[in-house]
C-alpha cells in the first residue's frame, strides 16, 4: 500500500509542476487568458506524462536487459546494443514532447 501510495504521488508532482510553471505565464498574458491557460495546461501536461512514461519505460528496458545479463552474462555483448538503441529511441519521444510543449508555449500571446 505504501508503494501504491509513493507511486501516486511522484506520479501527481510529475504532472502537476510543469503545468504550474507554464499557467503562471498564462495567467498573466492579458486577453485570451482561457486560450492561453489551455495551452499552457497542454505544455505542462505533456512534458508531465512524457517524463512519467519515458522514465518508467527506461526504467523497464534496463531492468529486462540486466536481468538477461545476470542469467547468461556471455549474452552481455548481443544485449548491450539493442538496450541502447531502445532507450535512446524512448529518450526521443520525451524531447519531442518538449518540442511540442515548447511550441504550444510559443503560441501563448
Amino acid at each position: 500500500m505504501k508503494n501504491l501510495i509513493t507511486k501516486i504521488s511522484l506520479m501527481l508532482f510529475g504532472l502537476l509542476v510543469p503545468v504550474a510553471a507554464f499557467a503562471e505565464t498564462a495567467a498573466t498574458a492579458g486577453a485570451d487568458t482561457y486560450k492561453n491557460l489551455g495551452l499552457a495546461l497542454g505544455a505542462g501536461l505533456a512534458i508531465g506524462i512524457a517524463v512519467i512514461g519515458g522514465a518508467n519505460g527506461q526504467g523497464k528496458a534496463a531492468a529486462a536487459a540486466l536481468e538477461g545479463i545476470g542469467r547468461n552474462p556471455g549474452a552481455a555483448d548481443k544485449l548491450f546494443v539493442p538496450m541502447i538503441i531502445g532507450l535512446a529511441l524512448i529518450e526521443s519521444l520525451v524531447i519531442y514532447a518538449l518540442l511540442i510543449a515548447f511550441m504550444l508555449y510559443g503560441k501563448i500571446s
